[in-house]
C-alpha cells in the first residue's frame, strides 16, 4: 500500500523504543533523501539515520552548522513520508543555545523523527573525526539534555559526546555519565580509536550506546557483530550511501563524457522497473484508476 491509504506510526519513537527492547542490535543506514531512504527498506533496515553531513555535503555544503533547523525537518518530513520508518536525526548542536534545542526537539518530533542527536561542540561544530573541535561545558549539555526532553517528551535524545579527541576518554566518559544522569536515552561516543576504547564505554554506561561506523575515520573498521560483542544497540553508516552514489555518478558522467553514450552503463543502472516497484509508481496508478 501506497502511503496514500497506508495508516502511518504516530509515534515513532515507541518504535525505535520497540526495537531497542526486541533486537540485539539495530543497524541505522544512513540517509539524505527519501528515495535513498526507500532503498534501506526494501533491503530489509528497520532504521534509518539523517546525517547531517550527508544532508549538507548533498546540498553542496561543507559539515560546519551551514543547515537551518526547517532543511532538516523537513527532509526528516520526507523521508519519513516515503519510508514510514523510525529515524534518528542529527541536529548537530541543536541549532542554538537552551531555548533553540527545546524549539529543535519540538518541531523534530511533529516532523515524525524518532530520535534526534545532539552533540557538545561549540558553534561552528565541525566533522567529528576531524581537528579543530571545540566542546561546550558538560553542564551545558546537560542542560540543552533537558530541555529537548522537557519540550517533546516521547522523543529519544542520543547525546554525543565529542571528548574523546579532544580532552581524551576519561573526559569523554565521565561526560557520557552526565549525560545518561540527565536523561539522554542513548549515548554516543564519537571517534573512539579502538575496540578497548568502545569496550571501556560498553563497561561504564548503562544506557544504550550508538557507535558510528563511519570511513576514513579516526575509528577502525568493526563488524556489526563485533559492536554487538562490545555491548552496542546501534550501528549508524552516516555516509556511506552518499560517498558510492556520488562515486558511482562521477564515473557515469565521466563516461558519457568521452564515449557520447550511456549504452554501455545499462546493466550498472536501476531498471525502469525497479524503479517504479521501489516509488511504488503502479500503486498510485491503481489508486487513482479505482476513484473513477
Amino acid at each position: 500500500m501506497s502511503w496514500l491509504v497506508e495508516e502511518q506510526n504516530d509515534n515513532p519513537s515507541f518504535v525505535l523504543k520497540d526495537l531497542l527492547i526486541r533486537e540485539s542490535i539495530i543497524v541505522a543506514m544512513g540517509v539524505y533523501n527519501p528515495i535513498v531512504g526507500l532503498i534501506a527498506r526494501d533491503v530489509g533496515f528497520q532504521c534509518l539515520y539523517l546525517s547531517g553531513a550527508a544532508l549538507s555535503a548533498s546540498l553542496g555544503l561543507p559539515d560546519l552548522s551551514l543547515l537551518e533547523l526547517s532543511d532538516v525537518a523537513n527532509m526528516a518530513r520526507y523521508i519519513y513520508r516515503a519510508c514510514n520508518m523510525p529515524i534518528i536525526v542529527d541536529v548537530d548542536v541543536g541549532f542554538g543555545e537552551t531555548l533553540n534545542v527545546a524549539k529543535t526537539a519540538k518541531e523534530m518530533f511533529k516532523s515524525k523523527a524518532a530520535a534526534i542527536q545532539i552533540e557538545d561542540q561549540k558553534l561552528p561544530k565541525r566533522c567529528g573525526h576531524l581537528s579543530g573541535k571545540e566542546l561546550i561545558e558538560s553542564q551545558h549539555m546537560v542542560e540543552k539534555i533537558k530541555a529537548a526532553k522537557k519540550s517533546a517528551k516521547d522523543l529519544l535524545v542520543v547525546a554525543r559526546t565529542d571528548a574523546r579527541s579532544v580532552y581524551g576518554l576519561e573526559e569523554a566518559i565521565f561526560r557520557a555519565k552526565l549525560y545518561e544522569k540527565a536523561g539522554a536515552d542513548i549515548i554516543f561516543p564519537e571517534a573512539l580509536e579502538s575496540k578497548d576504547e568502545f569496550l571501556a564505554f560498553s563497561k561504564a554506561i548503562n544506557a544504550p550506546l550508538l557507535a558510528n561506523m563511519t570511513e576514513f575515520g579516526k575509528t577502525p573498521y568493526i563488524s556489526i557483530d563485533e559492536f554487538k560483542e562490545l555491548g552496542y544497540k546501534i550501528v549508524i553508516f552516516p555516509v556511506s550511501a552518499l560517498r558510492i552514489a556520488n562515486k558511482a555518478v562521477k564515473e557515469a558522467f565521466e563516461f558519457i563524457k568521452k564515449f557520447g553514450s550511456q549504452k554501455n552503463l545499462l546493466d550498472k543502472m536501476q531498471d525502469r522497473q525497479e524503479l517504479y516497484k521501489l516509488i511504488k509508481y503502479f500503486e498510485y496508478e491503481a489508486f487513482d484508476k479505482n476513484l473513477k
